[in-house]
């Protein structure tokens, strides 16, 4: 039987972006095709540096309070096309 699947390679490890029915433990063969990665719009180092702690100080002026009805699953937090 073969599958084919999406994944991202992080940290040394491909997480699966599509889901598999595999048992823990089951050795795959991968085929790696050409990544597909987007170029940063911004390249500007202080510019970026300006992006980020604006990003940080809105998640901080915006926490998600800790008696929230419910948790995120992973597919609420991850964008799926």
């Amino acid at each position: 039987m073969s599958q084919t699947l999406k994944a991202i390679y992080r940290d040394g490890a491909f997480i699966p972006q599509t889901p598999c029915n595999l048992p823990d433990g089951a050795e795959v063969e991968l085929t790696v095709h050409e990544p597909h990665v987007i170029p940063a719009k911004v390249t500007d180092p202080e510019e970026r540096k300006r992006i980020m702690e604006e990003l940080i100080q809105n998640m901080r002026s915006n926490p998600i309070p800790a008696d929230a009805p419910r948790r995120f699953t992973r597919e609420e937090l991850h964008e799926r096309r």
